[in-house]
């Protein structure tokens, strides 16, 4: 499934949802994910029940939590933990550009390569689409 996130894309500070404890300290994970929580709102990127419905399914293959733990997330969870993974992979491509900026080009070169994820595309319409699945 294709979720559309060009404003998330455009607007986003990654760092607030992704982050090490490096950059922030030991309370890294919690910071991100307080942040993301609060932003979730804001940004409706699972904006229907089968938007929703897919990104539960995709966590369901991380092994990170049980079947019934993702049924009982909210809507507002979902987003957040949808938005860490975004910035996530956002970050990525940041660390791995030449000149810290994103580069379309240098991006799809470094996702055909293996390097990056690859699940961030722009779409024939001038939209950013992130691609939920495997």
């Amino acid at each position: 499934m294709e979720l559309e996130i060009t404003r998330f894309f455009q607007e986003a500070r990654p760092m607030n949802y992704s982050a090490s404890r490096a950059e922030l300290g030991q309370d890294a994970g919690k910071i991100t994910w307080n942040q993301a929580v609060e932003d979730a709102p804001e940004y409706s990127i699972l904006p229907d029940d089968a938007a929703r419905e897919a990104f539960r399914d995709h966590v369901k293959d991380f092994g990170a939590w049980e079947v019934d733990e993702i049924a009982a997330w909210s809507n507002t969870e979902l987003n957040a933990l949808c938005m860490q993974m975004i910035a996530g992979d956002i970050r990525e491509m940041l660390g791995v550009s030449s000149n810290g900026e994103w580069d379309w080009t240098e991006y799809e070169q470094e996702a055909e390569k293996g390097r990056i994820s690859g699940n961030i595309y722009r779409g024939d319409d001038g939209r950013v689409y992130y691609y939920l699945g495997s």
